[in-house]
């Protein structure tokens, strides 16, 4: 009984963060462009996760994509830069990412 009260609390606490950071994301205008499992403008953040599925620099990578942009890996159409995302933030929106 005790390990699925555990295993509860921790589901409910990772589902806090999942939607926090999806808050996060909607809040750093990243919903403008992409979506969790479709492409907009920008790719699919579910294809993004699967892309770079075991790259250990994947999270680096993309915090370097948020805050510089990007161009030419998903299409013709350049990611402009987010300077204006903390590092810690840009970090937070990352590993959410990746997560999915």
């Amino acid at each position: 009984m005790k390990v699925i009260v555990i295993a509860a609390a921790i589901l409910a606490m990772s589902a806090g963060v999942a939607s926090a950071d999806q808050a996060l994301a909607q809040k750093s205008a990243c919903l403008s462009c992409h979506a969790v499992d479709k492409k907009v403008v920008g790719p699919a953040f579910k294809d993004v996760a699967k892309k770079y599925k075991g790259d250990a620099k994947a999270a680096e990578h993309i915090v370097g994509v948020i805050k510089k942009g990007g161009k030419g890996v998903w299409g013709p159409v350049p990611m402009p830069p987010h300077p204006q995302v903390s590092d810690e933030n840009a970090k937070k929106l990352a590993d959410w990412v990746l997560s999915l």
